[in-house]
């Protein structure tokens, strides 16, 4: 027998619609297993099965959702004395103008005429072949002291006239070989450490533990010349790279004339400048100058940083003179 439910629809729809089926209810008996097995027809689309996460089209969907924030373009120079400065671009200023700045932002502000001025330089450490310039230290002996602190000095040596020499130029500590288990337990702490080379061999021990302060020819901290290494190590000033590509130090008074102040500056930026090739590009990428109370300035870096001669340029010059003085040696025809 058909099933009840699958008949009575057929015979509820057929004459409805002019449908005619001959012998349907013969064939439904005939096969009940078949018709109530069978699934039931649809006239709709199956629901799309959802992404996975992770997928390409997930991917393209969520960037399509996101808003595009875009960046209005930053406006070259403000037309009032009252401006948002995220608004505008950074303003650059030449070194002089801006050491004149800096002193008159002081007058305004009442501020210690006696601060120190600081500079902030960021760097390039790039090198070809994705290597880059190791983080340094350096100490640099400027032309215009601006403190009356001394950096306190070590003096690595056996001989008992080089020890006395050391001390009458004003070391902090002098000795031999019996002062490594002092450093090494930090009993011993000093800014700089310098020693004559007969003693250097005994002194590989400390070699990891002072790393950049390790006497080195190269450093001026390596040699006879006790007195002169005394006197670079004491009255220097020493800087190094912070946060891998940022040196941050000071550099004079802010009392101080300007010329001596610009002095100072290049005398810095000159010695930065050694650790890394001329071929490629300049190591100084930024620099900032400020006091210690005012706004940092951007300068510009024409006429800072050390000209480097291209190669053949000095060639060149040395015919255009050779050529020049053939010229005038030559007899007015």
């Amino acid at each position: 027998m058909a099933a009840p439910g699958v008949r009575c629809l057929w015979r509820v729809l057929a004459p409805s619609r002019g449908w005619v089926f001959h012998g349907l209810d013969q064939r439904l008996a005939a096969a009940p297993a078949l018709v109530s097995a069978s699934p039931p027809a649809r006239f709709y689309a199956a629901a799309a099965k959802p992404a996975k996460k992770g997928s390409q089209n997930t991917k393209k969907e969520e960037t399509k959702k996101k808003p595009v924030t875009r960046r209005r373009p930053l406006m070259s120079k403000p037309v009032d004395d009252v401006y948002l400065t995220w608004l505008y671009k950074r303003p650059s200023y030449e070194l002089e103008k801006a050491v004149e700045m800096l002193k008159k932002f002081q007058e305004l502000d009442f501020t210690n005429p006696k601060q120190f001025v600081y500079i902030n330089v960021f760097l390039d450490m790039a090198l070809q072949k994705k290597k880059k310039v190791e983080p340094f230290s350096s100490t640099v002996l400027l032309p215009y002291r601006f403190t009356d602190e001394i950096n306190r000095v070590l003096v690595f040596t056996e001989n008992e006239q080089e020890a006395e020499i050391a001390r009458e130029n004003g070391a902090a500590v002098v000795g031999g070989v019996e002062l490594i288990k002092w450093i090494l337990e930090d009993e011993i702490q000093v800014d700089s450490y310098v020693a004559v080379p007969e003693i250097m061999p005994k002194l590989i021990p400390l070699r990891g533990k002072l790393k950049r302060k390790y006497p080195n020819t190269r450093k001026n901290s390596l040699g006879h010349d006790i007195p002169q290494m005394l006197k670079f190590y004491k009255e220097g000033l020493q800087y190094s790279v912070e946060e891998e590509d940022v040196i941050k130090t000071r550099i004079a008074r802010l009392d101080m004339p300007a010329e001596q102040i610009i002095a100072n500056l290049k005398t810095v930026i000159n010695d930065i400048c050694t650790f890394k090739p001329s071929t490629y590009d300049p190591i100084v990428q930024k620099l900032v100058i400020r006091s210690a109370t005012s706004e940092g300035l951007m300068l510009r870096l024409n006429g800072i940083l050390p000209q480097v001669e291209k190669e053949g340029e000095g060639e060149e010059v040395e015919e255009e003179e050779k050529e020049n003085a053939e010229d005038e040696e030559k007899p007015a025809q």
